[in-house]
């Protein structure tokens, strides 16, 4: 591509930038964008990897299988939401930051976005059709009921993982987008074409499904033997499988990140052999390091709580190198740089955002935590202690605060 060209595609770029700036310093939004990513993208191999183990459980005749199985089910079901609610904040910020790059792809892709929303909810009622058949059955090692509504559910998972995949890949490729606007000589309006895609790096993000679902097998395993009723012999079954999961997917993993790195498209110059572009399969490959280290004492020793926030800690570097691989393209190749964005500061906003992240979302989280914590260690109906209403209280009275201020200065702005 000359110089003239790539010229043309930064002016237009910027052309498509909102004229109206951001409330703050963008590099406050990149950073978000890392740290929620990671934790979005944490929840999405964890009810993908918690599926899989739940299918497998469904068709053998493994008694501690299917009793495994029926209990991943409960992690799916719960990580679907999470996902959901924390994958809304990367994408928020994405819309800001790379504007002109995520509103192309997705008008190019219109009815994909679309469809995204739709799939997503029939994978969603696939799964708790499935959850529904079968949690009220006493005996968890029969077979259950519905199960290729877990094998629809999952199916539609992946495939709304590779559609957020393909609108991602698309915003990397400004010097395509008139091309795929322009078909055959008339200007395409439909939107029912994913046009970018990168097999490799989907299947890596999806493989890591397998070694985080290890880690909540294990971490399963430690949460549930200080229960009076645990079965030892079942709980150290998990672990072992858990263990075993993180080796061998972490391993997988790092292939496929290799793979990726191999087949990057040419405007990332030479990120494959970065620091960046190495240290994230480093980190990936790190973590079965860590798992055969850490996890390698007796049964009874072998688990701790660390497994799943060493999975958090690899996911925020893979998604820190990711970053800088979409800034090393935008802005390495093509010129355009989030930094120059016009800042129009806005204090009560950047503000409330900090706040309601730190204080009515912590408050709220620790409450539901500590709830699902203590329910989930005893054995029959748990009743909470007056430290754990008190808790309750004080969120519901956070919540409804926020929710005072939010209408009255909204009230205040709209009488100026």
């Amino acid at each position: 591509m000359d110089a003239q060209s790539v010229s043309q595609i930064t002016e237009m770029m910027y052309a498509l930038r909102n004229p109206a700036g951001l409330p703050t310093y963008p590099i406050i939004f990149v950073g978000l964008s890392v740290l929620t990513f990671a934790m979005h993208i944490l929840f999405v191999q964890l009810l993908l990897g918690t599926s899989l183990v739940a299918l497998y459980g469904a068709y053998t005749n493994n008694p501690l299988w299917r009793r495994l199985g029926m209990a991943m089910i409960d992690v799916a079901k719960v990580s679907v939401s999470v996902a959901i609610v924390i994958g809304v904040a990367p994408l928020l910020f994405v819309q800001v930051v790379y504007d002109p790059h995520w509103y192309t792809s997705n008008v190019l892709s219109a009815d994909w976005v679309i469809a995204f929303i739709i799939i997503l909810i029939l994978a969603y009622w696939a799964m708790y059709l499935y959850y529904f058949q079968n949690y009220k059955r006493e005996d968890k090692t029969a077979q259950p009921k519905s199960r290729w509504s877990l094998i629809v559910s999952l199916a539609l998972m992946l495939l709304v993982g590779f559609i957020m995949h393909s609108l991602t890949s698309q915003i990397l490729h400004p010097e395509l987008w008139k091309e795929w606007y322009m078909q055959n000589g008339k200007l395409d309006y439909s939107g029912d074409t994913l046009h970018a895609y990168n097999f490799w790096r989907y299947a890596f993000f999806i493989s890591m499904s397998i070694p985080v679902a290890g880690a909540m097998m294990v971490t399963y395993r430690r949460f549930k033997m200080v229960r009076e009723d645990a079965d030892m012999q079942y709980l150290n079954f998990a672990a072992e499988v858990g263990k075993k999961w993180i080796l061998v997917g972490s391993v997988i993993a790092t292939i496929l990140y290799v793979a990726w790195m191999l087949t990057i498209q040419e405007t990332a110059g030479a990120f494959a052999t970065s620091f960046w572009g190495i240290i994230g399969g480093v980190a990936v490959l790190g973590y079965a390091l860590w798992a055969k280290i850490r996890l390698n004492g007796k049964s009874e020793d072998m688990c701790s709580y660390m497994a799943l926030p060493m999975a958090l800690v690899i996911g925020l570097v893979v998604a820190t190198s990711r970053e800088i691989l979409r800034y090393d393209i935008l802005n390495g190749f093509f010129g355009y740089d989030f930094f120059d964005y016009k800042i129009v500061m806005d204090w009560y906003s950047t503000g409330l955002f900090f706040l309601t992240f730190a204080i009515v979302g912590g408050v709220v989280l620790s409450y539901f935590l500590t709830i699902a914590w203590k329910a989930g260690q005893t054995v029959g109906v748990y009743t909470p202690g007056p430290g754990v209403q008190k808790l309750g209280t004080a969120a519901i009275w956070i919540v409804a605060l926020w929710l005072v201020q939010f209408f009255v200065v909204g009230f205040y702005v709209w009488a100026q």
